[in-house]
C-alpha cells in the first residue's frame, strides 16, 4: 500500500463575482468560460441556431458586469453577467439579441459570452 501525501495549500487568487478564478483583468483573461471570451465554436453554434434567438431590451447594468435584459414580449426578464462588464458598451433601452442556449449577447456586430446569473 502505497503512503499519500497530502497536497500543498494553495493560495487563493484574485477575482471577482461569477468566476473570475486567476483573471487579474478583462484586457488579460484567457478563459472560455462562461461570462468570459467568446469562442469561435460558441460564437458558430449559435449563429446556425436561429431560433434560439431572444430579442430584449436592456433594463439595467452595473459596474461588476451584470446586466438585466426584458424580452420584448415583457413575459420574461433575464440577468446576465459578463467580466468585463461588457465593455461599458450597454446602453439602457437599447435593443440586444441574447442566445438562449450558447449564451451570446449580440449588441449590432458586437458578440460577447454571457453566463446566465
Amino acid at each position: 500500500m502505497s503512503h499519500r501525501e497530502p497536497h500543498a495549500a494553495t493560495e487563493p487568487r484574485t477575482g471577482e463575482v461569477m468566476g473570475m478564478r486567476g483573471c487579474e483583468s478583462a484586457a488579460e483573461c484567457r478563459s472560455h468560460r462562461p461570462g468570459h471570451g467568446l469562442h469561435v465554436m460558441q460564437d458558430r453554434l449559435a449563429t446556425t441556431t436561429a431560433s434560439k434567438w431572444i430579442d430584449a431590451i436592456v433594463v439595467d447594468v452595473d459596474d461588476e458586469g451584470f446586466a438585466t435584459l426584458a424580452d420584448f414580449g415583457g413575459e420574461e426578464v433575464r440577468r446576465v453577467w459578463h467580466h468585463d462588464a461588457f465593455g461599458g458598451t450597454l446602453v439602457l433601452g437599447e435593443p440586444v439579441a441574447l442566445h438562449g442556449v450558447y449564451g451570446v449577447l449580440a449588441r449590432g456586430d458586437e458578440r460577447h459570452s454571457v453566463a446566465f446569473a
